[in-house]
């Protein structure tokens, strides 16, 4: 049975229409002064402070914690603003797999795992009106290492239900290799969607339990097996 659900945001529960990376680009030209600064930068299945950190050491910028801070403080103010003015979407079936999650006469405890950090994950699904959804999460800024963000999901899932968890009670639901490769960190159950910037084709040698093109293919129940 499975007791624990951790969805990834970016590509898996959203699709933002690039609201995280502009408000990351406008960072680095209005803060840091690079234009264009995000260029050379990989964003997807990785944490915000990771990213951040890379950018430093590519500009020869002091990774200190003044720096980290004000980069984040600008992010936000951007993300927010930016959030408004982009067209973006919930990604199909998303809603629907909510519901059957929660219908189920022991519904499992929802949760988030994902690099975001806590506020731009609130503020992006607070704009979608995901965020009460879930139950719990770990976040970007619980640690830069995504297989330790996924220990500290485990361990905040297991703190609520009371319970040690066994991998197969967990599910990690998301849209990159490194999703697959967290949640295999936790020895937990993955699913992998085909909705962000990796086919299914490119999901499958990665050995995720499933992998389907979006969340409409597959029924909870199916998961549950």
């Amino acid at each position: 049975m499975i007791r624990l659900v951790l969805f990834d945001i970016d590509g898996t529960l959203i699709q933002s229409g690039g609201a995280g990376e502009k408000a990351f680009a406008h960072v680095c030209a209005s803060q840091f002064g690079v234009p264009n600064g995000t260029q050379h930068l990989s964003f997807a299945g990785r944490t915000d402070p990771g990213i951040i950190r890379e950018f430093f050491q590519q500009h020869g910028i002091e990774p200190s914690a003044e720096n980290f801070r004000r980069f984040l403080d600008a992010y936000v103010f951007f993300l927010d603003h930016l959030l408004a003015k982009i067209d973006g979407r919930v990604l199909p079936g998303v809603r629907d797999m909510i519901r059957e999650w929660c219908a189920l006469p022991q519904p499992p405890v929802m949760g988030l795992l994902t690099g975001n950090i806590r506020l731009g994950a609130r503020l992006k699904l607070g704009h979608y009106l995901l965020w009460e959804e879930f139950q719990t999460g770990a976040f970007g800024d619980d640690h830069e290492d995504r297989n330790q963000v996924a220990a500290v999901a485990r361990e905040r899932g297991c703190r609520l239900l009371g319970k040690k968890l066994r991998g197969e009670e967990i599910l990690v639901i998301g849209d990159t290799p490194l999703d697959i490769a967290c949640a295999r960190a936790i020895d937990a159950k993955v699913l992998a969607v085909a909705t962000g910037k990796f086919g299914v084709e490119e999901l499958r040698p990665h050995k995720p339990d499933w992998a389907v093109e979006t969340l409409e293919a597959i029924p909870v129940r199916e998961l549950c097996r």
